[in-house]
């Protein structure tokens, strides 16, 4: 078995956050595979998140957040077990950068089973319309549709997006890593996002002269 090193400990440790004991550990038990062990210890955070997600989580904080020189704007509400971890500086990151999540990239919920059904309906036999027009066997219609309903799932719900700022982990899992960190239950509760003009169709006119503004013209 290779040698766990203080430097590759330390790596590990730099690379997911986690305490030195837990990154020593799982190298260990990765037999020094440092991208194993990094994998084993996003596990041990899930399961550490799943453990306190029945915890009552009543205290946290109220952000906004504003994009764009006033463009975007964000409402998020997180919460956590006590006041104390609310003050802490990893939580109150965490609370920045989801955020700038949803200023960034839009989603419509939190997490899935705030989608009504009929529209998980809707989008699911509009798939399934998509690929009989592709001619696919109907056999293989709920293997393939279900694949891209997780799609639609990450375009449009908070948890199950790619993180802005590392794409190849969820939301999700950063949320879980913050509670392994944090040792408290941490859920995101509710956002509103505000775009500007958004709904608002310009006159005419109006959009001439912005388009004038913008060449300089105006």
């Amino acid at each position: 078995m290779a040698e766990i090193t203080a430097k590759m400990v330390q790596e590990l440790r730099e690379k997911t956050g986690a305490g030195m004991m837990d990154c020593k550990k799982m190298l260990t038990e990765a037999a020094g595979d440092m991208a194993r062990a990094e994998e084993l210890l996003k596990q041990k955070g899930m399961a550490s998140a799943a453990k306190k997600s029945g915890r009552s989580a009543t205290e946290g904080a109220v952000t906004s957040y504003i994009h764009l020189g006033g463009k975007i704007g964000v409402l998020l509400e997180v919460n956590c077990e006590t006041d104390f971890a609310a003050r802490n500086e990893g939580f109150q990151a965490l609370v920045k950068d989801l955020s700038m999540q949803v200023a960034a990239a839009a989603p419509l919920y939190v997490r899935r089973e705030e989608i009504p059904a009929e529209l998980v309906q809707k989008e699911l036999e509009l798939v399934k319309a998509q690929l009989r027009e592709q001619k696919k066997p109907e056999a293989m219609l709920e293997k393939i549709a279900a694949g891209k309903l997780d799609r639609y799932y990450s375009e449009v719900v908070l948890l199950d997006q790619p993180f802005v700022k590392d794409d190849k982990k969820k939301v999700a899992d950063v949320i879980a890593e913050a509670v392994a960190k944090i040792g408290e239950n941490i859920q995101v509760r509710r956002f509103t996002r505000f775009k500007l003009g958004e709904g608002i169709e310009k006159r005419q006119d109006d959009f001439a002269a912005e388009v004038l503004a913008q060449a300089g013209l105006g």
